[in-house]
């Protein structure tokens, strides 16, 4: 072991108290600091932009309801998320509270969930940052060329895995800035169609409240999921507060907080901003209309300068604020789930490292910021279809570890659910309502990918985005597999490395 680094170690305690100690620098993150990773991660802008369209193409003006039915699963998860924290404050979070419900297979499976939702939205990321940093630049043109956006995304990868490599506190600061720039952004396009919906153009909508109606919504009970899938997309990310939980002040109550807190705050932003830009763009699909298909992918780009004329371009660079965010915040979550890992036995020790002087997760933080890297790169030159379709995978990955982490609460708290109301619904049935939902989700969800119409590419005779899923997430079952069966990380399945 180099001087730079410790391994961490130590045995962990029964719920509730002490966990394996890492190395990680303690208490340096309070509340606000907490609700402030939870609502960068998200990527708040670039969701809405890229999502907002493609909803509308769905359930057309009912599309505020489905931002709210989708976040409910989310808020019951988000409850599990704190349950499970208060017990067990262990920065592997899913992987660590899934381990102590089910056991060693499920444990190391919904690490590889988490690392696998990063690694593989890091390549959209830094796709949508090195396309957006161009459209800034001169007359826009470099955005289409591939090879230099693919550099400047690999270069965003890099400067942002030195950040989370250099210090959680540096990290923050960053954090701080972009996220104000986004907001800031946000709240002056949000408040310049507040003035032009006053002024009264004729061709916006005036609010119903008929888009709230479930009995309208539910005629075409398909869209309505379909819908609530790509919601589910965009408040994808609060759970980062839970895994810097270690770095947080109160960490068994503080991170769970601020999940909870952010995740809320979200809905309403969504929700508000969702509402404006229908009444004032309209659900049609011609022009600015949030139902013209030229538009789904960037809803902001295609309003920017209608909406704020000469200074459309704080859109852009919301935009590119907000993909920079959570590119940061994503490494952060993974980094700290294969340091877990490590810690856990799981993984090999060399994921245990933590540098002695940044106190952040070493090697793992380069790990991952290899690993998306490469994926990037390779998958940008092998076929940006099946990068593309990659993509859409994510939402499996999502699923699979929030319905994993809400089924984990309700069994590990099964005993204890009968003793107050409080028990019974914030450990029990919400965490289950919830993970039923998203298991639902993912069912249905993978049935769509089946469609070899699906996406932007086939697989023997099937969808892209299904073979890339089910190929992602089958390499998790051989990787734990073969971790199984090696020295150095066999006590993790045997049981003799194992938390008492």
């Amino acid at each position: 072991m180099s001087s730079e680094t410790t391994t961490a170690g130590g045995q962990g305690g029964e719920p509730g108290t002490d966990v394996p100690t890492k190395g990680l620098r303690a208490g340096i993150l309070d509340l606000g600091d907490s609700v402030m990773l939870g609502l960068a991660s998200t990527a708040p802008v670039y969701s809405l932009a890229a999502t907002l369209g493609l909803i509308v193409a769905i359930n057309g003006n009912y599309t505020p309801l489905i931002l709210i039915l989708g976040f409910i699963p989310v808020l019951f998860i988000a409850f599990a998320f704190r349950e499970l924290n208060s017990a067990m404050p262990d920065c592997g979070t899913t992987f660590t509270w899934s381990r102590r419900a089910f056991g060693p297979w499920a444990g190391w499976l919904g690490g590889w969930g988490v690392a696998l939702a990063g690694i593989v939205v890091l390549a959209n990321l830094a796709q949508v940052a090195g396309q957006y940093l161009w459209l800034l630049i001169g007359d826009g043109s470099l955005a289409a060329n591939k090879l230099v956006v693919t550099g400047t995304g690999l270069l965003f990868i890099v400067l942002m895995t030195l950040v989370n490599y250099r210090g959680i506190r540096l990290g923050e600061h960053v954090q701080r800035v972009l996220t104000y720039v986004q907001y800031i952004s946000l709240g002056i396009f949000a408040l310049a169609i507040v003035i032009r919906i006053v002024a009264g153009p004729p061709e916006g909508l005036a609010f119903d409240f008929e888009w709230f109606n479930p009995a309208g919504a539910f005629a075409d009970p398909g869209a309505v999921v379909h819908g609530a899938l790509l919601a589910l997309f965009i408040y994808w990310g609060w759970d980062t507060c839970l895994a810097v939980n270690e770095e947080t002040e109160n960490p068994a109550s503080t991170p769970g907080r601020g999940a909870v807190i952010s995740a809320v705050v979200l809905v309403a932003i969504y929700v508000s901003v969702a509402l404006l830009v229908m009444m004032y763009a309209t659900v049609g699909s011609d022009g600015i209309g949030l139902g013209n298909q030229e538009n789904q992918a960037d809803v902001f780009l295609a309003m920017k300068d209608v909406v704020l004329g000469p200074w459309g371009w704080l859109m852009v660079v919301a935009v590119l604020a907000s993909v920079l965010s959570s590119t940061q915040t994503t490494i952060l979550p993974t980094a700290r789930g294969t340091l877990s890992m490590g810690v856990h036995g799981a993984l090999p020790a060399k994921f245990a490292e933590v540098h002695a002087k940044n106190q952040t997760p070493g090697f793992s933080t380069k790990v991952m910021g290899i690993a998306a890297a490469v994926y990037y790169v390779v998958m940008s030159f092998l076929s940006e279809n099946l990068l593309a379709d990659s993509i859409s995978a994510i939402s499996l990955f999502i699923a699979f570890y929030y319905a994993l982490t809400g089924f984990a609460c309700f069994w590990y708290f099964r005993s204890s659910l009968r003793d107050s109301a409080r028990n019974l619904w914030l450990r029990g049935i919400f965490p289950l309502i919830g993970a039923v939902t998203l298991t639902a989700a993912f069912v249905i969800s993978a049935v769509q990918m089946w469609d070899p119409a699906y996406g932007n590419t086939r697989i023997f005779g099937v969808g892209g985005a299904f073979v890339s899923g089910v190929v992602l997430l089958a390499l998790g079952v051989v990787l734990a597999a073969v971790c199984r069966f090696m020295p150095s990380t066999r006590g993790y399945f045997t049981g003799s490395r194992l938390p008492k």
